[in-house]
Parts: C-alpha cells; structure tokens; sequence
C-alpha cells in the first residue's frame, strides 16, 4: 500500500510540473505552432537539386563566399548569427532609436520577445517535412561561424530561423515606432542576408523565411493578447519619447 501511495505521489508531483513546464511554455508565446500559418501547406517546397531556381541558391552561395572578403561585412555576419533575443535586441536598439531592455523598456522588451517567439514556431513544420541540407554541408565547406557547425549540420535549412527572427523582430518594432522604418527593414534584410554569407542557407531559405514571417505577423493580430501588449508598449515608447 505504502508502495502503491509513493508511485502516485511521485505522478501527481511529475504531472504538476509537466504542467507548469507547459504553462510556462505557453506564456512564452502568443499562438502555438499548430495556430501559426502552416508553410507547408502554402508555400512551394525548396528549389530541387538541377532545377533552375537551384542554381539560383548556388550563385547566391558563391556570392556570399565573395562577401567574406569584406572583413567589415563579414563580422557583421558573425554577429548577427545570434538566435536568442537577448542577443538581437541590442543589436536593433540603434535603428529603433532607443535602448530595450526588460529593465529599461518592460512593455516593449515582452512583446518583442513574445512575439518573435512565437514568429519562430512558423519554421518547424517545414523544417521537419523538408530537412534541406544546409549549402556548407553540401559543399562540405567551412562557415564564418565553425562553432555551430555540427549542431546544425543535420538541422533542415529550408527556412532560416534566424532570418524568420530578424525579419520578425523589424516587423513588430516598425509598429511601435513607424519612423524608424527604413533602418529597421534594411537590418531586418540584411540579418536574412547574413546567413547566405555566412554560409548557412541558401537564398531561397531566406527569402520563405521572410514570407513565413510576415504571414506570421498578419496572423498575430488576430490574437487579443498580442494586441493588448502592442498597446502597452506603444504608450510606453511614446511616454519614453515625449
């Protein structure tokens, strides 16, 4: 009996954090992967090997390759291979035109966060039905950034998660500050580019991506709780700014 009590002591107990892994999860994200655009479904699938659109990819890899040359471009490259958003927002902060933090700027840094998260969840069905091989194992060539290499290797290349996230990120904080536009979508633009030089992707997996993330954005603004945290942190920037 005493035996029996333990056992479902211990499933009671795995049960309740299973749930609050869970809830903890959802509160991370606006809409689950199941309720983002599903790109397999809308999308074309990645260009096929031999096909014309691939020898597309292939020139843009060769192009990127030359893009290295530019130690400047280059290192921008390498810096913008981060994936985590405390890691990018920094990096937007100069175009947006004014510092985020989860201290400085609470509202904007939860929704910007949120929602790129979310954004992101609009890769892994394509990711997982496609499973492209990334141009740097397909050539078996090195990349600017040699520490990532093995981890991604077997990693689908069709679409870029960074390039979703970049793309994302310039969407969400243009609507916060419209003035800032045209710094934010070229950094956006040029954070999918990266990868082509760096030598993760190929172009085509840049280009869905930013479809994949725009189709994301549109679909966000149908949830309430997105829109009420874009209010907050509207008001926020412009109380910051007045």
């Amino acid at each position: 009996m005493k035996t029996q009590n333990k056992f479902f002591g211990l499933f009671v107990l795995a049960l309740l954090v299973l749930t609050n892994i869970m809830a903890t999860a959802q509160e991370n994200v606006y809409l689950t992967a199941k309720e983002v655009p599903n790109a397999v479904y809308w999308l074309p699938a990645p260009p096929a090997p031999g096909s014309s659109q691939f020898m597309y990819d292939i020139s843009q890899y060769y192009w990127g390759k030359e893009q290295r040359l530019d130690t400047l471009r280059a290192q921008k490259a390498i810096r913008e291979a981060a994936y985590e958003i405390d890691d990018m927002v920094p990096q937007f902060c100069r175009a947006f035109g004014m510092d985020i933090s989860e201290s400085k700027t609470p509202a904007i840094y939860k929704l910007v966060k949120r929602s790129v998260e979310t954004i992101r969840l609009s890769a892994t069905e394509p990711k997982a039905t496609y499973m492209r091989t990334r141009p740097y194992a397909y050539f078996n060539e090195p990349t600017l950034v040699p520490e990532e290499e093995e981890e991604l290797r077997h990693n689908g290349s069709y679409p870029s998660g960074h390039a979703i996230r970049g793309w994302g990120m310039a969407l969400i904080l243009c609507e916060i500050n419209p003035d800032a536009q045209d710094p934010l979508f070229k950094l956006g633009y040029e954070w999918g580019q990266s990868r082509v030089i760096a030598g993760y992707h190929w172009q085509s997996d840049v280009d869905a991506s930013r479809m994949l993330a725009a189709a994301c954005y549109a679909r966000l603004h149908t949830c309430k709780e997105f829109l009420d945290d874009m209010a907050k942190a509207k008001k926020e920037f412009k109380k910051l700014t007045k």
